[in-house]
């Protein structure tokens, strides 16, 4: 087991309750690898995460506890995020939706470029959490959306930033079709992926390459390259 979900001595094991306590009290807000102009609230090996993500022995009628994904770096986001710093005209004055947030990380890249609004959409209570301390620790203002919104209409923004919404094919299944929505609305739709199992590549075009980390690599492990690619329309390409 990781051992970031590992137990602790660390006192208050009520904290879990209160996400944005509990993360700032076991996390290290420090830069992002690859992304130094962002500063992040990161797991390491004393976080304790298990407190945070299991419930309390006699709770009732709680559901399963989501994996802590929001907890860490993914390189999808990573280099979405920096292609977003590296190329701020596109989001700058731009209504921009991070999906599938996580901790925040690519929509704190919108804000920081330039981005005219941000809204960040995020299912884990704990993701939500984390979103909110991040972008006031960057000094950004994120809209959130605590609610799976692949359901229902896309919202209304000019920009859809995806990263590592692909990571199986049940995800996957959910979200293509809600960017065909996006699509089909006038929305311009960015994915960042190291190329998964589950990426639909015969509808992606390439626009950049970067090597960042991704979550799950052993420690000391060489980067991969991991892409930024435009979603495109099933049509475009028959």
């Amino acid at each position: 087991m990781d051992d970031d979900l590992a137990d602790n001595d660390a006192p208050d094991r009520c904290s879990r309750l209160d996400p944005a306590t509990f993360i700032k009290a076991n996390m290290r807000l420090v830069p992002v690898p690859a992304l130094p102009e962002i500063q992040f609230y990161t797991a390491h090996p004393g976080s304790g995460l298990r407190r945070l993500v299991e419930p309390e022995d006699d709770a009732e009628d709680v559901p399963e506890p989501q994996p802590p994904y929001w907890a860490y770096i993914w390189a999808g986001g990573a280099v979405l995020a920096r292609y977003v710093l590296d190329h701020p005209m596109t989001v700058a004055g731009r209504r921009v939706l991070d999906l599938g947030a996580g901790s925040g990380l690519v929509g704190i890249a919108a804000a920081k470029a330039g981005a005219r609004e941000v809204i960040a959409a995020e299912i884990d209570r704990n993701g939500v959490a984390a979103i909110g301390l991040n972008a006031a620790a960057n000094g950004v203002e994120i809209i959130i959306v605590d609610k799976d919104i692949t359901t229902g209409r896309p919202p209304a923004v000019d920009l859809v930033l995806a990263g590592d919404v692909f990571y199986g094919r049940e995800v996957a299944l959910r979200v293509i079709p809600f960017l065909d929505r996006c699509l089909a609305a006038g929305i311009e739709v960015l994915v960042g992926d190291p190329r998964r199992t589950d990426l639909p590549l015969s509808r992606l075009r390439l626009l950049a390459e970067y090597r960042v980390p991704d979550f799950g690599d052993a420690k000391g492990a060489a980067t991969k390259p991991s892409g930024v690619f435009s979603f495109e329309a099933e049509d475009r390409w028959r």
